[in-house]
């Protein structure tokens, strides 16, 4: 971006302004419903991508289905985006012959 900075009347002077992009927390990864998942693969993905227990992994799994979305990890952008790689990848849910998929997850700042 540029800027002008005028030191003397009628001349003008480019100066050169940079903006950091904001790329620092808390990033959150958000889990989004669907009905192609069981409670059971969320739980199990959960504790295997963010190393939840089993009781947050069922919290989790509740939140998601009443509330349609759960946050399931926030920090900084590097992690939020390996948790969001591990579960858009993680694959379908084997109990249902309707999932050909992940869960979609997103990132938000």
């Amino acid at each position: 971006m540029l800027a002008t900075n005028s030191s003397q009347p009628g001349v003008l002077e480019e100066t050169e302004v940079f903006v950091k992009p904001t790329f620092s927390g808390p990033w959150k990864v958000v889990l989004w419903d669907d009905d192609h998942h069981t409670y059971d693969y969320v739980i199990e993905m959960l504790m295997d991508v963010c190393q939840m227990s089993i009781e947050k992994a069922f919290q989790h799994a509740i939140e998601v289905d009443t509330l349609k979305r759960t946050i399931v990890f926030t920090g900084e952008l590097e992690h939020a985006e390996f948790i969001h790689e591990r579960i858009i990848s993680y694959g379908p849910d084997p109990r249902m012959t309707s999932s050909k998929g992940s869960m979609t997850a997103t990132l938000e700042n």
